[in-house]
């Protein structure tokens, strides 16, 4: 084998050991960059549907998440609250059908929910912005037509347990029902409907 031979084979061994690793160290340096494209965990919750388990919400519950940067609360409802919400409050309440309220369209009912059990808002009083209180028993501070439901410590205005507002408070209208669907019986994705994104 001639000295010649011996060099171009070392040569091609070391060129092609080189664009290997290069292509490695390429590759190791491409990740972040490639990862920077996706959005952060803040810019998620800021406006990107959020999924929820609800298997852990014990029955008399609520659990809150973030959306929007707002808060979006889930109450299991009891079978008791339930009956409270049949038994016709229509007098007290100021939207008792929800028709000036924000809400999607499976939402305008007696419980405002998909599934009666399962009630999910926007904790935010559509007065000036306080977040209620969840005050799921009658009280002192909430009066004798109190079931049970939402108060807001800032103005006085009362919600009941489906965030239906009640007549002569400040908060001009019902709690807000965030678009959401049932992916399985165990989850929630909170931000997109069957009708699409909001």
């Amino acid at each position: 084998m001639s000295e010649t031979a011996v060099d171009l084979d070392r040569r091609r061994f070391l060129t092609g050991t080189a664009v290997v690793i290069g292509g490695i160290g390429a590759a190791t340096a491409a990740v972040p960059f490639i990862a920077s494209f996706q959005p952060s965990a803040r810019a998620k919750a800021i406006g990107a549907p959020v999924e929820v388990d609800i298997s852990t919400i014990e029955v008399g519950q609520r659990v809150t998440y973030k959306w929007r940067g707002k808060p979006v609360w889930v109450l299991r409802r009891t079978p008791e609250q339930l009956d409270a919400l049949k038994g016709g409050n229509g007098p007290v309440l100021g939207d008792p059908d929800s028709v000036k309220s924000e809400q999607p369209a499976f939402a305008v009912n007696a419980w405002r929910s998909l599934k009666p059990e399962y009630l999910v808002l926007v904790g935010v009083c559509t007065h000036l912005g306080c977040s209620p209180s969840f005050r799921p028993l009658p009280d002192a501070d909430t009066g004798a037509d109190w079931k049970g439901g939402f108060f807001c410590p800032c103005h006085g205005s009362k919600f009941d347990l489906a965030g239906r507002v009640f007549a002569g408070v400040p908060a001009p209208t019902n709690l807000v029902v965030p678009p959401y669907k049932f992916l399985s019986d165990t989850r929630i994705l909170i931000g997109e409907s069957d009708g699409g994104k909001s």
